[in-house]
């Protein structure tokens, strides 16, 4: 079978699972696709690859700092938190769904975030909001990845050497290779079979997660089980939005129109059956894990819940349980620090690649594998230089994920169906849209508090 040029890639897309070639509907956009779209964002996916890529980009092992964020909430307002942010996300992104799905029946379809802002809201809102948030949030999300990563490999390390000599940093230099290789992956397709196997880890490294936390606390070895919050009224009370922040990272996609531009049309109804997998993993994982971490550790419960398994490098658990527990997370990480690397990666071939020569010629591979290269690089540095995972954490959370996916997504199906204001639809997105914009600016507010607060603990390539 003879190769396709970008032309006929534009206009036609492999089908589902069976094989099928669907023809596009015509779509005078889709002849004008610049190289990011038509080479990273190809759109050939099935409803089930969707499920994986929106599974990996949720369900990831910043869920384990769910115990922490109830440490600063309580139980009642943890589980509400918790509850909360599953039913708003999930209604929120198959409302963007939605509209992307009705822009396409109009015959424009958006493959990008910042394309969807520039045609709902206007140019600038897509060139100089949601391109630079969505970016900072992505590219924050692959250096928290490539820093965990390097965490959990000195976890093992020091399980088998205490008192070894070799630095956090060194592990994240690590794991930042492993990550060089993974961002020449081509498209967002080709990580399908990646992102199935990415699920099935999240769902092993979970049950291990939760498992140990029960075993510990039914065990002597644990600490003293305390629920009280600790910290004066201010504390509290900023702990609590940090708390939300954290929650709403973990929560977080920001992607939801790139993963979507992966379906190959007709794309209607494949992204909520996406969803449905994705959210079923969330429950089991998010709430285990969430739960058994505070029950067992109480206010005493790490930014990574890992760590409280390890006390002055006692064990609370068996090794190998421990070192298995880490390889997951480990592998997991690494799919999860790939998919938050294509809008970086689209942006790159858009600026470098040339559209109308082949995908893999000599004119375009040499300039994606150095730029994806010093991308890499430079995330892995930053990872390196400031090793705090927690803060990093809320401060993604406050400026990135609650706006992208708590707030203009309820803003975007307003204006794109203007429902009348007497539905409740129109009040409910309304309310949603209220408070989650509150809620981000005074968990941006903490966020950047509880920086300034450890500050002073702060060195560059410090060995936590």
């Amino acid at each position: 079978m003879g190769d396709l040029g970008p032309s006929s890639v534009a206009g036609v897309q492999e089908g589902d699972d069976a094989g099928e070639v669907v023809q596009d509907p015509p779509d005078h956009h889709q002849k004008e696709l610049d190289a990011g779209a038509l080479f990273v964002l190809k759109s050939k996916g099935s409803w089930i690859h969707c499920g994986y890529h929106l599974t990996t980009s949720i369900v990831a092992p910043a869920l384990l700092s769910l115990p922490y964020a109830f440490g600063l909430l309580g139980w009642v307002g943890g589980v509400t938190c918790l509850v909360v942010g599953a039913l708003v996300t999930f209604y929120s992104y198959n409302l963007i769904s939605l509209v992307l799905e009705h822009h396409t029946q109009m015959g424009h379809r958006h493959l990008r975030f910042r394309d969807m802002a520039h045609d709902i809201m206007g140019p600038r809102w897509g060139r100089f909001f949601v391109g630079p948030v969505q970016f900072m949030v992505c590219y924050g999300a692959v250096v928290a990845c490539i820093l965990l990563g390097g965490e959990c490999l000195k976890t093992i390390y020091l399980l088998s050497k205490p008192d070894g000599p070799v630095k956090l940093f060194e592990f994240v230099i690590i794991f930042g290779c492993l990550m060089l290789v993974l961002a020449q992956m081509p498209s967002f397709h080709s990580l399908r079979h990646i992102n199935m196997v990415s699920l099935v880890l999240s769902l092993l490294y979970s049950a291990c997660a939760a498992g140990g936390s029960i075993y510990i606390g039914l065990s002597s070895k644990g600490p003293e089980k305390d629920y009280s919050l600790v910290g004066d009224t201010q504390d509290r009370v900023f702990g609590v939005f940090n708390a939300i922040a954290i929650i709403a990272t973990t929560y977080g996609n920001g992607i939801i129109p790139e993963i979507q531009a992966t379906l190959a049309p007709p794309v209607t109804g494949k992204m909520l059956k996406g969803l449905c997998v994705c959210y079923a993993v969330v429950v089991v994982t998010f709430f285990s894990v969430a739960i058994s971490g505070y029950w067992a550790f109480g206010n005493q419960a790490e930014g990574l819940l890992l760590s409280n398994f390890l006390v002055d490098g006692k064990a609370l658990v068996p090794k190998w349980f421990i070192l298995m527990t880490n390889m997951f997370a480990i592998l997991q990480l690494s799919a999860v620090g790939v998919v938050y690397l294509q809008p970086t990666n689209e942006v790159l071939e858009k600026t470098f690649a040339e559209p109308m020569s082949g995908e893999f010629s000599a004119r375009n591979i040499v300039p994606r594998l150095i730029s994806r290269s010093i991308s890499v690089v430079a995330a892995t540095t930053l990872a390196a230089m400031l090793p705090f995972f927690g803060d990093i954490n809320s401060v993604i959370g406050a400026f990135g994920f609650l706006p992208l996916d708590f707030v203009l997504p309820v803003v975007f199906y307003n204006l794109t169906f203007e429902p009348s204001r007497r539905s409740p639809i129109f009040w409910l997105n309304i309310t949603i849209a209220a408070v989650f914009s509150t809620v981000a600016v005074i968990a941006a507010v903490a966020a950047v508090r509880q920086i300034a607060l450890d500050a002073d603990t702060y060195l560059l390539f410090a060995n936590v």
